[in-house]
């Protein structure tokens, strides 16, 4: 075996320490981003999953933890008050949290239609929303949808306090109905077939976008005090989310296997059907013609002046403030 020079020895010495500390020092660089769900992990949460495993938030420096949410609510609350510095929650309940004081902003929108349905037995009954005037509609305590229901119930003449709303898992809705334990309950559309395959022609269903009542849904949302202070990071994660979505649009199937290898309990097939519906929710003029995830200003100004109208808001404010647009890659666009 041939042996190094001195000097050719030393350099090479030299160079390894070298290649070590430029790795450690771009170790050193990644910083941990948690990231809050809305709810547990499904197909809809797909491309994080897609792009964490390609390592292309980490090529960025984020080395993002994706945590399990427990509802829209109680997703704002957590960004809002800073537990997490970004989160994904129902752009209408962000709204009534600014109202609050809540300071975040929403930086790349997800569902530019209402993802909101309400779902029932059909020999219940219940032909429509106003038939569920003194029933009982079951769903999680931090859901989103009962942040919004006063807008749907006003908009469509009704009383919000004429239903009775009950505390019951996600996991349970569909038992529950079944039961009669409640008599309605609220869902995304991205779980739709679920409904249809467990409820077969009984399944009463009334999407909210149907009802008059079609805010912006989920958005990718940021605690506004870690913007100011991190908003190179920031832009990095949202043109890396929005790469991330528009891959998954060309080509689902990676993305979708890359949710399941990192949640072992779900099932391919069901997850590609969840994220198909996805697709249906992600789509507008806007987003097909603009650019994929972005909130447009006529569209957030009218959905403002919903919550005020509809739910309230304790203190009023600019919506421009609620969200911002500039970090979105301008090139990247939902598929026609």
């Amino acid at each position: 075996m041939a042996t190094m020079h001195g000097s050719t020895a030393r350099a090479a010495k030299v160079a390894i320490t070298c290649a070590a500390l430029f790795g450690a020092a771009a170790a050193g660089a990644q910083t941990k981003v948690d990231f809050v769900l809305n709810w547990v992990p499904g197909g809809d949460h797909a491309p994080y999953y897609f792009a964490k495993k390609q390592g292309w938030y980490v090529k960025e420096g984020i080395d993002l933890n994706l945590e399990p949410g427990r509802g829209s609510a109680l997703a704002t609350q957590k960004v809002g008050a800073g537990a997490n510095p970004i989160g994904l929650a129902d752009m209408g309940g962000v709204l009534v949290a600014r109202g609050k004081g809540a300071d975040l902003v929403a930086v790349f929108n997800v569902y530019a239609n209402s993802p909101q349905g309400l779902y029932w037995l059909k020999s219940s009954g219940i032909r429509s929303v106003k038939d569920l005037v003194g029933k009982k509609i079951g769903n999680p305590a931090g859901d989103g949808a009962r942040t919004m229901w006063p807008a749907l119930a006003k908009s469509n003449g009704m009383d919000p306090k004429s239903v009775t709303w009950v505390n019951i898992d996600a996991n349970a809705k569909l038992s529950a109905l079944k039961a009669k334990s409640i008599d309605a309950t609220t869902s995304f559309y991205n779980i739709h077939h679920i409904f249809q395959r467990e409820l077969g022609d009984d399944m009463g269903f009334l999407a909210w976008k149907d009802a008059g009542l079609n805010p912006y849904g989920n958005s990718v949302i940021v605690n506004a005090e870690f913007l100011a202070k991190n908003r190179p990071l920031v832009d990095r994660f949202v043109k890396v989310t929005q790469r991330a979505f528009a891959a998954c649009v060309a080509q689902p199937e990676p993305c979708v296997q890359a949710l399941i290898e990192a949640n072992g309990a779900l099932k391919f097939d069901n997850e590609l059907t969840n994220w198909k519906l996805v697709e249906t929710l992600m789509s507008d003029k806007t987003s097909r013609e603009v650019a994929l995830g972005i909130h447009d200003d006529a569209r957030m100004k009218a959905d403002y002046d919903l919550v005020l109208e509809y739910i309230g808001l304790d203190k009023p404010f600019d919506v421009k403030s609620a969200y911002t647009n500039e970090f979105l890659d301008r090139s990247v666009k939902m598929a026609k």
